[in-house]
C-alpha cells in the first residue's frame, strides 16, 4: 500500500492488417510453424477491446510457459489463425484470417477484426497448428446514431499481492457490454512480506520484467473469464510505470537518468498485453488518449492523466505522503494534468459530441476534496486546480449536458457532485469506484470516511469493500450499482450489490435508491 492511497499516510489498424505483423483475410487455418511448439500456447487467454460499429481489436499472446524467458517461445515468427463467427461452436464464420506473432513483441498479437455488422455479439479464437485457444466473446458498437442500451463496468487497481479477484470472477454473471479499465492493471513493486498472494519478482524495471508481471496477472482465471465475456477499453494510471510517477519525473530522483528507458519498457509491455486500437510504440512515449463511441448514447472520453502531467505541487510542505496545506503552486494557471494537446483534443472531442451522456475515463479523483479544511491530496486534481477548471470550462464551452467523470486510484468508493469548490454548482457528477483486490489501510478507514463525508458534495463514502461498479445507461438514466466482494482472501468469495445510485440525464448529482 503506498502513502497517498492511504489518504493521510498518503487508431491505428486498418482492414485486414494486424498492428504486429500482417493478416491474411483469406478462410483456412494456417500452416503450422516449422518446428514443434510446446503445448498450452495459449496459458494467457484471449481479450477483445476498443470495439466500433465494423470492427472489434482481439487479442493473444502465445506464451506456453509465461513466466519464462519469451514466455517460453522459440525467437521465432509463429503464424496465428484468429476466426470471428455468430455461433460459438463457429458453424457461421464470417471473417478469418492470419497473423504473424512475432518475438520482438513477445509473442502477442492485435487483430483488427473488420466487416462486422454494428451492435452485434460475435465469437473469436485463435489457432496454432492443432492447438486452440478459448473462445471468447466480444461485440460491435451501434451504428451512429444508434444504441438504446448500454450496461459497461469500471474497475481499476488489482494489486496481486493484496488479495484473490473474486469480483473478474464475478463480473461475467452481470453480462456487460463493455468493460472499462481505468489503471493499475498491474503493481510494479517487488515481492512483499505478510501478503495475501504473493510473488517472488523483483520490482518490475525491464521489459522482460514488465513482461513477466502482466504474464502472471493474466495467469489469473478469472481475469481471463473477465476479458473472455465481452469487449474491454483500457486506460493506465502510475502502477503500469512506477507509484506516483509523473511525465519523466520518477518517484526516486535519483532515477531521472534511467526513468525514459524504464518508461518505454513500461508503455511497450502494457500495449503487448491489452487489446487496444493503438500503433505500437517505438519509444517513452504512447499516445493512448482516445474516444469510444456507443452509438448516439454514450462517448467515452478515455484520458491518460500520468504521461503529460506536471510534477506533483507542494512537495516542500506536505505533511505525510501527497496530503499537505494549500501553497501557491496548486492553483498555478499554467499547471497541467492532461498536456496542452490532450487537452485540445478533450475540447474538440467534448464539442464534436452528440452523445446523450459524455463520460470521462479518469484515474485520480477529480472533484474538490478539501480535507480537514486546508488540506490536499496534491496527486489528485486537487493538486492541479487551474487544470481542472480548464477542463469545466470546457464542457460547458461545449453544452455538455450529462458529464460522468468515472474514476479510480484511491482504493475507495464514492458519489459525489463534480465541482472545483464543495460550495459551488456541480457541472456532472463523479463516480469513484473502489479497488478490485488493492487495499486501503484499516487503521484509517474511520477518520477517511469522517473527513470525506462531512464535505457536502459528497453523497457516498466507503473505502472498506473492494470490487468494481456495473453502469446501466438508458436515454433517461444512468444506475451505478457498487458491486461489493465480501472478502478477497478467497478467489470464491461472493459478490453482491452494496449500494446503488442514479443519475437522471439533465440533472447534476446522483440520488441512492
Amino acid at each position: 500500500m503506498v502513502a497517498r492511497r492511504t489518504f493521510l499516510a498518503g487508431a491505428a489498424g486498418l482492414a485486414g492488417l494486424t498492428l504486429t505483423g500482417w493478416s491474411d483475410p483469406r478462410p483456412g487455418w494456417s500452416h503450422p510453424p516449422r518446428r514443434r511448439l510446446p503445448d498450452g500456447l495459449f496459458a494467457l487467454g484471449v481479450a477483445s477491446g476498443d470495439p466500433r460499429p465494423d470492427s472489434v481489436i482481439l487479442w493473444t499472446r502465445l506464451a506456453p510457459d509465461p513466466l519464462a524467458p519469451g514466455g517460453g517461445m522459440p525467437p521465432e515468427r509463429v503464424p496465428v489463425h484468429w476466426e470471428v463467427a455468430r455461433d460459438e461452436r463457429f458453424r457461421r464464420v464470417v471473417r478469418a484470417g492470419t497473423v504473424m506473432a512475432l518475438p520482438d513483441w513477445a509473442h502477442s498479437v492485435h487483430v483488427n477484426a473488420p466487416g462486422l455488422r454494428p451492435d452485434t455479439w460475435y465469437h473469436y479464437r485463435f489457432r496454432v497448428g492443432d492447438e486452440v485457444s478459448p473462445v471468447g466473446r466480444t461485440r460491435t458498437t451501434p451504428a451512429p446514431g444508434r444504441g438504446g442500451h448500454l450496461r459497461f463496468l469500471f474497475a481499476s487497481c488489482q494489486d496481486w499481492q493484496d488479495g484473490h479477484w473474486p469480483a473478474w470472477a464475478a463480473a461475467p454473471g452481470d453480462d456487460p457490454d463493455l468493460v472499462v479499465h481505468l489503471g493499475d492493471y498491474i503493481y510494479e513493486g517487488g515481492a512483499a512480506a505478510d501478503v495475501v498472494r504473493p510473488h517472488d519478482g523483483p520490482e518490475a524495471r525491464t521489459l522482460e520484467q514488465y513482461r513477466n508481471r502482466y504474464a502472471l496477472y493474466k495467469g489469473d482465471p478469472a481475469l481471463q473469464a473477465a476479458h473472455a465475456a465481452c469487449p474491454w477499453v483500457v486506460t493506465w494510471d502510475d502502477h503500469e510505470v512506477e507509484n506516483n510517477y509523473v511525465g519523466l519525473v520518477p518517484q526516486d530522483p535519483a532515477e531521472a537518468n534511467a526513468f525514459p528507458d524504464r518508461r518505454a519498457a513500461a508503455y511497450r509491455a502494457w500495449w503487448e498485453h491489452q487489446p487496444v486500437r493503438l500503433p505500437p510504440p517505438s519509444g517513452p512515449d504512447l499516445r493512448i488518449h482516445r474516444t469510444v463511441d456507443w452509438g448516439r448514447l454514450v462517448r467515452f472520453h478515455v484520458l491518460d492523466t500520468r504521461q503529460h502531467r506536471d510534477d506533483q505541487p507542494c512537495a516542500d510542505v506536505a505533511l505525510v505522503g501527497d496530503i499537505g496545506p494549500d501553497c501557491p503552486d496548486r492553483t498555478a494557471p499554467g499547471a497541467t494534468v492532461l498536456g496542452e494537446r490532450q487537452e485540445r483534443w478533450l475540447g474538440r472531442a467534448l464539442r464534436r459530441s452528440h452523445a446523450r451522456w459524455d463520460v470521462l475515463a479518469n484515474q485520480a479523483v477529480m472533484t474538490a476534496m478539501p480535507l480537514a479544511g486546508n488540506l490536499f491530496n496534491m496527486d489528485q486534481w486537487d493538486g492541479y486546480a487551474a487544470a481542472r477548471s480548464r477542463l469545466f470550462d470546457q464542457l460547458r464551452a461545449a453544452g455538455t449536458e450529462n458529464p460522468v467523470v468515472i474514476t479510480g486510484d484511491i482504493h475507495a468508493a464514492g458519489v459525489a457532485d463534480l465541482v472545483d469548490d464543495p460550495e459551488a454548482e456541480p457541472v456532472g457528477t463523479e463516480l469513484v469506484g473502489t479497488s478490485i483486490s488493492s487495499s486501503f489501510d484499516p487503521g484509517l478507514a474511520d477518520v477517511a470516511e469522517e473527513l470525506i463525508r462531512g464535505l457536502p458534495h459528497v453523497r457516498y463514502a466507503n473505502v472498506r469493500q473492494r470490487g468494481y461498479v456495473r453502469c446501466d445507461v438508458t436515454g433517461d438514466e444512468l444506475v451505478a450499482r457498487y458491486r461489493f466482494a465480501e472478502s478477497v482472501t478467497t478467489p470464491d468469495a461472493p459478490v453482491t450489490t452494496g449500494t446503488t445510485w442514479t443519475i437522471t440525464a439533465g440533472r447534476p448529482g446522483a440520488e441512492g435508491t
